[in-house]
């Protein structure tokens, strides 16, 4: 469970795999990352992009499989169902990361949702959201996020071992 913090990234050792995530943007929860791909102006809002950090892709491996339930633009609430996902190891529905406007859906990784497994910091990016907040308070700092990755692979082990309960 050691992480590893630089300037450009930090890692994060998931039992014997480690797993890199950019300090160039910021992160969710529910192990999405964010990226500011438009700075809000006056009343104009931030255009965010999201998808899944190296965690979330470990943990799923291979997807194969991703729908949406909401179409662009339509308003989401946090944490409102908003597609679903599958993978070689799992099945999960996907959840907004933040309150705002659906802008824009990926559509080259919805064709070929393998971009995810390939390049899920780049060209695996799945949704843009707008929202009037610049991220603090709602989403999580590098180092942050590394912190709440530490608790979440507790979770993640105990649930494996199928010990969640204890």
């Amino acid at each position: 469970m050691s992480d590893t913090r630089s300037t450009e990234s930090f890692t994060f050792a998931m039992g014997e795999f480690e797993a890199t995530f950019p300090r160039d943007r910021q992160y969710a929860k529910n192990h999405m990352w964010a990226r500011c791909i438009e700075p809000g102006s006056g009343s104009q809002d931030s255009t965010w992009r999201f998808g899944l950090s190296a965690y979330a892709v470990r943990l799923l491996q291979d997807v194969y499989f991703l729908d949406w339930e909401v179409e662009a633009p339509t308003a989401v609430e946090h944490r409102q169902m908003i597609g679903a996902i599958e993978s070689k190891k799992a099945e999960s529905d996907l959840y907004a990361p933040i309150a705002g406007t659906l802008s824009a859906i990926n559509e080259h990784v919805l064709s070929d949702p393998s971009l995810i497994n390939a390049d899920p910091y780049g060209a695996g990016w799945m949704i843009e959201l707008d929202f009037a907040e610049d991220g603090s308070g709602v989403l999580l700092s590098p180092d942050q996020y590394a912190d709440h990755l530490t608790e979440a692979w507790q979770v993640a082990q105990r649930t494996i071992k199928g010990q969640a309960n204890f």
